[in-house]
């Protein structure tokens, strides 16, 4: 009788092992895949692959004529387009190491003991809420150089401001100022949401061991929130290098060519009707901000796991 017990309770095992693997081999639940890969594929996958191949050609609305890498050659030999090229670089480099740093200092900021701390976090991300074609335009008002606002409170004090938009030295550092300005609202609330995860018994350890302040940040908070600055330096960097509303608003890629990025020199060649080139710009940036990002990510979560 024992031995008939044995065998039901092993056929029993038996047979749900055998229909958790029938479960398990079911293609129902990946069905519930196929709304987003479609999504996907006529938003991205298949506007990306076309992109590719229209960059091979002189195209307009009605024809195309294929030629081969001529698009690419011309790009890189005109210096107005090369010299978008490095500027988005280092736009891309400026704002998000300026949101980096500035959002960490404000984090702290306002994760600490201080009068109105809600009413602080509103008003740094405010900035975030505004469209930032009417961030441009204010500013653009503001940094006048003779009737701005910026300019006349520096007269005051018997400076003489620049031209904030006009100098050719000026107009792209102008610019990334006024994106670090409205962007930092986004980097500090993920630097907050960052250092308030943080166990307080990491604090109460340091404050019983007598740590100073600084030593606080330095040891426990910039280690312990290195998620967070992994997400705000990689979405700063995209945001970055994707830039064009706001220098278009501000400057157009001028004085001359000094402020051009990527984005505005591609917008130019297709307000010019040079298509084809414009398109192997696009294709370009792309390569830009994948061949900069993937593998900035892929180091930087590394090293966060190696911590």
């Amino acid at each position: 009788m024992a031995t008939t017990t044995v065998d039901r309770t092993a056929r029993t095992r038996n047979d749900a092992s055998v229909a958790a693997r029938k479960r398990a081999k079911s293609p129902y639940s990946n069905w519930f895949y196929l709304p987003a890969a479609i999504i996907y594929g006529v938003l991205f996958a298949v506007p990306t692959l076309t992109s590719f191949y229209f960059s091979l050609t002189r195209w307009s609305v009605f024809d195309s004529k294929f030629i081969g890498l001529q698009n690419y050659v011309t790009f890189f030999q005109e210096p107005g387009l090369v010299s978008g090229l490095w500027h988005t670089l280092l736009y891309g480099v400026v704002t998000s190491g300026l949101k980096v740093v500035l959002g960490m200092l404000l984090a702290v900021l306002l994760t600490s003991q201080i009068v109105a701390r809600g009413y602080l976090r509103s008003v740094v991300f405010f900035p975030v809420l505004v469209s930032t074609i009417g961030v441009g335009l204010m500013f653009t008002v503001l940094m006048n150089p003779e009737r701005g606002l910026i300019n006349q409170s520096l007269s005051i004090f018997g400076i003489t401001g620049p031209g904030w938009l006009t100098d050719p030295h000026l107009a792209l550092f102008s610019v990334a100022l006024v994106d670090v300005w409205k962007g930092v609202g986004l980097a500090t609330l993920i630097y907050i949401a960052g250092i308030v995860s943080i166990p307080q018994e990491y604090f109460e350890a340091a404050r019983m061991d007598g740590a100073s302040s600084w030593n606080t940040f330095r040891s426990i908070i910039i280690p312990l929130a290195r998620p967070a600055t992994v997400t705000v330096i990689i979405l700063s960097l995209i945001g970055g290098l994707r830039s064009f509303d706001l220098i278009w608003s501000m400057t157009r890629g001028g004085p001359g060519f000094t402020s051009d990025v990527i984005a505005s020199v591609i917008y130019k060649q297709y307000q010019a009707g040079f298509y084809g080139l414009s398109t192997a710009g696009n294709v370009i940036l792309f390569v830009l901000v994948t061949a900069i990002v993937l593998p900035l990510s892929r180091f930087l979560n590394r090293k966060e796991v190696e911590l």
